[in-house]
């Protein structure tokens, strides 16, 4: 049950045990179950396309989860791919990401799928992520989206075919 007048910090997060996949959005503790085969068969498949493009052309680092994306002292989230562009490469600190990633990709699952769309998207555009990407196993989509802090710009939804980012020109998933 939520107590609307206790909210826990990054501070209270560290004191939890490892091992759980939970995260903390507006003070409040979010905690999911390990992600199926094919969440993680997506994930890895993404990754293994968009990692050597981006190396290949020296733009950054693609990382996955479990990692701590730190966006404030009541926000901490685990999303399943970030990339982090180059210049901003110091927001990648020895124990977590302090900071919002370039690009941010969740691979939807039914115990997420309502906080990835609605509540993460609003957090990723309020701390300023560029992009966003949400695949829906289900539905065989990837909707990317561009972000501008505080609000939503321009979404694209693929169902077939090739997906593309304004923000990785060249990309092709």
């Amino acid at each position: 049950m939520r107590n609307p007048q206790i909210k826990f910090t990054y501070s209270d997060y560290l004191l939890l045990p490892e091992g759980d996949r939970r995260e903390l959005i507006e003070g409040d503790f979010y905690v999911a179950p390990s992600p199926i085969p094919r969440h993680q068969r997506i994930t890895r498949n993404i990754y293994d396309i968009i990692s050597p493009f981006v190396n290949r052309n020296g733009l950054g680092e693609i990382l996955w989860a479990p990692l701590d994306v730190v966006l404030s002292e009541f926000n901490v989230v685990q999303p399943d791919i970030m990339f982090i562009s180059t210049h901003r490469r110091d927001i990648v600190t020895e124990t977590n990401i302090s900071g919002a990633p370039d690009l941010v990709i969740e691979i939807l699952s039914p115990s997420t799928a309502d906080r990835d769309r609605r509540i993460k998207l609003s957090l990723y555009a309020q701390f300023g992520v560029r992009e966003y990407w949400v695949v829906d196993p289900n539905e065989n989509t990837i909707q990317v989206i561009e972000l501008e802090t505080g609000s939503q710009n321009a979404t694209r939804t693929y169902t077939s075919g090739s997906a593309s980012s304004a923000l990785l020109p060249g990309l092709v998933v």
